[in-house]
């Protein structure tokens, strides 16, 4: 890749949004801390710089600032938010901690045009955008002037042409700055001057190059789960080696109704991928037993894989590299938490690690890619649009979606009483529109009238939420007609259950999945 941008991260919680809004605009760009070295920004040497927003204050002491390397490169460089004022600061400029904090929805006026707002904003109209700041720029560097302001920030945007420097006090990547995305674009494309010719085919292309140069002749085990990560993983290592890839499922016996045939019959049979079939029901029921609390459930469920992976393994015998579907938001999370890469098996939600004596190089094709986009290759490898729209699924399974004692039978009535809320779901149409859809069968029974005859049944939560960017969400507004259609099925198809209850919670930064 010849077209690279990077983006430093001073610790925002929506960095992965300006990567995110960049890989749209068709260009390649990655995510380092800020106090990367200079030998590395050098080496990955890119088109153009972006300095993200963070939680610091630029005015307190020892604050951070960008390496001195971003300003010695000649390339174009964009400060957000606290990047902004880190720039300004660093450049000759000055920053002072406000009275006047601004935080939410905010408008700019356009004072004067610059490229960045190239057939974007005009001078003289007002803009909507989204602020989080409450330190501000009160004198800029020699050469920059301001082209945008607002009531809280006199120096909203600014911007130095000649050397390509840019500096918003606003945050164009999230969706509250409607022309926010545009403005990225035009900071990829006009200012930096990148192509915009990243796809996924041009990935794809790539990818298959690096696995056979990382592999070699050696062999491949890879932990399929059915998921969408290791399914497109799984798929692309195949047509970039052949057999020397073979793929264990470990089936838990916690997956989704027809999910554990699905992975069967589309590998083995569609894809002629050698497959290991690991039927472990009844280990993963027999560690579960009695195990109530999710935590627990876990860690017994990560044993209990790695345990069954590595017998597999062993029977399929001289393995040099382990296949996981890690995706580049793991990748960032990683190397921020522990300062290098995850060594537990991703697909199980880092619940357990490989033993040691299993000695199997990574193998991570995945790793650049954001979860949308390795959609979009699945789709680009001829992967089934079903198994590649499919809704997140956790690891551990349904044990986290039946809270308390995990049976047979309660594993049965959720299965069948998720199938008919997906399956409605499909049929109306809603599906592709909530980010992820379930049921969860709590450990409550109420007692009903059905009929003529008293019920204690169990109580089933039905759970769906929207999401842009796979950190927030929000509860899906459904239909009534649709959760009331949903809701008779159920009770009247599923029985053990007699009461549906829909959650309308929402969810902040890191918590998407409901437990």
């Amino acid at each position: 890749m010849t077209e690279r941008i990077l983006v430093l991260d001073f610790g925002s919680q929506v960095t992965q949004l300006i990567a995110r809004r960049i890989r749209e605009a068709g260009v390649y760009c990655e995510i380092l801390p800020f106090n990367v070295t200079a030998r590395a920004i050098e080496a990955f040497d890119p088109r153009a710089i972006v300095l993200s927003g963070g939680p610091a204050s630029v005015p307190a002491n020892a604050s951070p600032r960008a390496p001195d390397a971003v300003f010695r490169l000649g390339v174009p460089v964009l400060g957000i938010c606290y990047g902004q004022m880190a720039m300004v600061q660093q450049l000759g400029g000055a920053v002072e901690s406000s009275d006047h904090r601004e935080f939410g929805r905010a408008f700019v006026d356009v004072a004067e045009d610059c490229r960045l707002f190239d057939g974007v904003w005009s001078t003289g109209s007002r803009e909507q955008v989204w602020m989080s700041h409450g330190d501000r720029v009160i004198r800029m560097p020699p050469g920059f002037r301001v082209v945008a302001s607002s009531e809280g920030a006199p120096f909203a945007a600014i911007a130095d042409d000649t050397r390509r420097y840019y500096g918003l006090m606003f945050h164009p990547e999230v969706v509250h700055t409607p022309h926010g995305a545009r403005l990225i674009v035009n900071f990829a494309r006009a200012v930096a001057g990148c192509s915009g010719t990243w796809t996924m085919a041009a990935f794809r292309a790539e990818a298959i190059e690096r696995i056979r140069r990382q592999v070699g002749a050696g062999r491949v085990i890879c932990g399929l789960s059915g998921g969408v990560d290791s399914s497109v993983a799984a798929v692309l290592i195949h047509e970039a080696i052949g057999d020397q890839l073979v793929c264990v499922f470990v089936d838990t016996g916690l997956l989704r109704e027809g999910e554990a045939d699905e992975v069967v019959s589309v590998f083995r049979h569609h894809y002629n991928i050698p497959l290991v079939h690991a039927d472990a029901r009844a280990d993963f029921l027999g560690a579960l037993d009695g195990v109530t609390d999710p935590e627990a459930k876990r860690r017994a469920i990560g044993k209990t894989f790695i345990d069954i992976f590595e017998i597999e393994a062993n029977r399929v015998g001289g393995a040099d590299f382990l296949a996981q579907g890690t995706l580049y938001p793991d990748v960032i999370e990683s190397v921020s938490a522990t300062g290098g890469p995850s060594v537990t098996i991703k697909s199980h939600h880092n619940v357990g690690g490989l033993p040691e004596r299993m000695r199997l190089k990574l193998v991570e094709p995945l790793c650049e890619l954001f979860k949308d986009e390795v959609r979009a290759l699945g789709l680009e490898l001829g992967l089934p649009e079903r198994l590649v729209r499919r809704h997140p699924f956790p690891g551990p399974g349904l044990a986290i979606r039946v809270p308390g004692a995990i049976t047979e039978d309660r594993l049965a009535i959720l299965r069948k009483a998720d199938a008919i809320f997906i399956e409605e779901l499909r049929a109306a149409g809603l599906y592709d529109a909530v980010w992820q859809a379930f049921a969860v069968l709590l450990p409550v029974r109420t007692v009903g009238v059905m009929g003529d005859a008293r019920t204690y049944e169990s109580v089933c939560a039905l759970r769906a939420v929207t999401s842009t960017d796979g950190m927030t969400a929000d509860y899906a507004t459904l239909p009534h007609e649709f959760l009331g259609r949903v809701a008779t099925r159920i009770v009247n198809e599923v029985r053990g259950i007699n009461r549906i209850v829909y959650d309308v919670t929402s969810k902040p930064p890191g918590t998407i999945e409901w437990e």
